[in-house]
């Protein structure tokens, strides 16, 4: 564990890393931060989103922004690769992030065991404990604000999601977050994955909205790429483990989302 520990550990510096890092000064010098740090309380937000009525959907990615699932599915991987007295690859992890294709880790630590690992029982058991993690987990911070938000501002709602539906559904379910939703696509809707656009391709068709009349919200690189692939605005919301990645692809990037109001966001992409 103190392998994954000093990882965590890396990972929060990144994310809270001093002012002189490249990201803070980016953050420091983007044109919205003003208006992001300081939202108008008196409905001028509000107005100029109704006014440019350019957004008439949200979608949500769902691990790691929903649910901070990223960390428990790097923390169930840790543990077993400890065992066999080998640490995680962080870079190939990184990459995998947002997806489901790619690295594989199962396979990736047998060929470092050897013919001792049983690929089998070893997945069987890290599912497991992903399971005890994550159903411990509340929604992120935020999250509910948003909806509400955006249910109130008659937006539709959407979740595009390289997961199983049964994982999505099923803590959704748990949750008690399940019907607020008017589409979720998943891993079993289209033929290819993030960071391939058909997910969102997907939900901005279920939703009867054009790709640029959708804000995606987004935690990683390849569900940014997916979402700027099929035409929609994307706004980064890093965790701390995607904090440190490159996620300049988005057209903007917030701390969190319980720390800047949906409307503020809104509004800065209308001025775009």
């Amino acid at each position: 564990m103190a392998g994954l520990r000093q990882t965590i550990a890396r990972e929060r510096h990144a994310w809270h890393g001093p002012p002189e890092c490249r990201r803070a000064r980016a953050e420091r010098t983007h044109p919205a931060r003003q208006l992001l740090e300081s939202p108008p309380r008196d409905g001028r937000a509000v107005r100029a989103v109704r006014d440019a009525a350019v957004i008439r959907a949200v979608i949500f990615d769902f691990d790691g922004l929903i649910l901070e699932t990223e960390m428990p599915a790097l923390q169930s991987w840790s543990e077993i690769y400890k065992e066999h007295g080998h640490e995680i690859p962080m870079d190939l992890w990184h990459g995998y992030i947002g997806s489901d294709r790619g690295f594989e880790p199962v396979e990736h630590l047998a060929a470092l065991v050897g013919e001792g690992l049983d690929k089998v029982v070893t997945q069987t058991r890290r599912d497991k404990r992903k399971n005890e993690l994550v159903a411990a987990l509340d929604l992120m911070d935020g999250v509910r604000q948003y909806v509400d938000d955006a249910t109130r501002l008659g937006l539709r709602l959407g979740i595009a999601s390289s997961s199983t539906r049964a994982w999505v559904l099923g803590h959704l379910e748990r949750l008690g977050f399940a019907a607020c939703w008017h589409t979720v696509k998943a891993r079993e809707d289209v033929a290819r994955p993030k960071p391939a656009p058909d997910l969102y391709v997907a939900a901005v068709d279920a939703l009867g909205v054009a790709p640029h009349e959708a804000l995606a919200l987004e935690d990683s690189p390849n569900g940014i790429a997916a979402a700027k692939g099929a035409g929609l605005r994307c706004v980064a919301v890093p965790n701390p483990l995607t904090a440190g990645m490159d996620l300049s692809g988005a057209d903007l990037r917030i701390g969190s989302l319980a720390a800047t109001p949906l409307e503020s966001v809104l509004a800065v992409l209308a001025r775009d």
